[in-house]
This record gives C-alpha cells, structure tokens and sequence, in this order.
C-alpha cells in the first residue's frame, strides 16, 4: 500500500499585511469550503500546515472533519524571498523567482535561496514518510515551497509551473516506502 501526500497551495489571500498573518480573501474562503469537500472524499489521516494563518485556514476545515487540530510545522512556510515581513511585490518578485530557478542558490542578502528552501521542505516530507506510512497526509503550503518540494521529485515542477498554479491547488503525491512514485493534480 502507497502512502499520499497532498499538498496543498492555499486560498486566495489579501496582497497587504505581515506573511504569518495574512488571512484569506472572501474567493479564498469560498474556494476553501470547495476545497474541504473535495479532501474529505480522500479520506485523510492527518493535516499538517505552514505556520501561516492562510494555510492553516485552508486546511483547517479537514481537520476539523477528522476530528484532529492541524499538526503546524514551521518548516512548510513559504520560501524566504527578503528580510522583510511583507508580501514582496510582483514586479519585484517575478525577477527575483527567475534568478531563483535559474541558480538554486541564489537569494538576496539575508534570505533563502531556493536550495536552502528545497533542504527545509523536503526535511518535512521525509520526517512524515516514516510515521505515516501507508497514510494520507494533507500539507498545507505555499505556491514556491510546494513547486520546490515536486519539483525535487520531478524536473516537469519548475518556474512554469509555479505560474500556472492556482490558489488553492492541490496536488496528490504517491510514494512506495520513501520511493516517489508520481504526482497527479485534483483542484480543477
């Protein structure tokens, strides 16, 4: 039997305001609910999440279904892009992720390349394989984090993909033992 990893880009969130607490926006919460009905048919074991409240609000209705708290890991945050707290604006980020998955170890001063990025998230995965063998795990995450740890697994999960993810997304990871198997999307 395989064990799964869903992870989980969150809702839509308000462009303004501190990373850890940016909630959801009206669209986030609702495609959230949309979310939840979509997850409980999977039957899952377990919900971890970002320590950010956008991810946890997008997971948490999950948990609630399974009669379990969202299990926060501060390791699934989203990649560290500048020393500030904020939201980097687009015209500042799109330049910044091109150089990123151009050279892993690029960054700017003070904050998290790719491969540092890359280390942390796949940490997470690999401490979850084991305990949860043969289980079903909903991560809760954020877009590059989430394009990063598939991407480790499979070339196809890079700066493209990023862009055509969706907020939320959800992809289903399969893996036999620690061995990847394969990845399928089921957010449409």
């Amino acid at each position: 039997m395989s064990t799964y990893i869903y992870m989980i880009r969150h809702g839509d969130s308000p462009k303004e305001g501190p990373e850890r607490s940016r909630g959801l926006t009206e669209k986030g919460i609702a495609d959230t609910r949309k979310l939840t009905e979509l997850l409980i048919k999977e039957d899952l074991d377990v919900v971890v999440s970002s320590p950010y409240l956008r991810s946890i609000l997008t997971v948490e209705g999950v948990s609630q279904h399974i009669g379990q708290a969202v299990f926060v890991e501060e390791d699934l945050k989203e990649r560290v892009f500048s020393t500030d707290n904020h939201r980097m604006p687009d015209q500042e980020l799109g330049p910044l992720l091109e150089a990123s998955f151009l050279d892993p170890d690029f960054s700017l001063k003070g904050a998290e390349s790719n491969a540092d990025c890359v280390k942390r998230g796949i940490g997470v995965l690999n401490t979850l394989l084991d305990p949860y063998r043969k289980k079903k795990i909903a991560v809760g995450t954020h877009g590059a984090i989430m394009t990063l740890m598939l991407g480790y697994y499979d070339s196809r999960f890079d700066l493209n993909f990023l862009h055509r993810t969706s907020k939320p997304d959800v992809y289903r990871m399969e893996f036999k033992g620690l061995e990847f198997v394969g990845v399928e999307r089921l957010w449409q």
